[in-house]
């Protein structure tokens, strides 16, 4: 089983951006958690950030053969790209979005996803722990417990 991990702008500074809000936890702290995880789990994980929108659909788009699932932290694209969103329609693959923050708790602009409602499901809140929470379900589902 493979998974493809997502994680889109400012997401490289994770660590040192606004610590109170997404925590201290590094990037690469993230992906190794995920490694370890997948690893227990029995599936592999490939993750990779971008801060270009254009790039992040591209991805997407590759996703059509090959890949199980799609982890997506889409970040700020998650409240403005429709081509996002119409790129996770359109490969038709499970996918789980996640935020660190409680974006339900921020400013009313962060509130609106585009990306919902074409996912699997959505997870916010945890910080860092959002990621590991959203393999650990994404594998459950695609193994077909649900």
């Amino acid at each position: 089983m493979r998974i493809r991990v997502i994680h889109g702008p400012n997401l490289h500074l994770l660590g040192r951006r606004e610590p109170e809000v997404y925590g201290t936890t590094t990037l690469a702290e993230i992906n190794r958690r995920l490694e370890g995880l997948a690893a227990e789990l029995g599936v592999s994980v490939y993750a990779t950030q971008s801060n270009h929108e254009g790039e992040i659909v591209t991805w997407i788009g590759e996703l059509v053969e090959g890949w199980d699932g799609l982890i997506l932290n889409p970040a700020a694209y998650t409240h403005t790209s429709v081509a996002i969103r119409d790129a996770v329609k359109a490969v038709g693959i499970p996918t789980v979005e996640v935020h660190l923050s409680n974006v339900h708790a921020r400013e009313p602009f962060r509130r609106k996803s585009l990306i919902a409602p074409v996912a699997l499901a959505q997870i916010s809140g945890f910080g860092a722990s959002v990621y590991e929470v959203a393999l650990w379900g994404l594998v459950r589902y695609l193994r077909g417990a649900r």
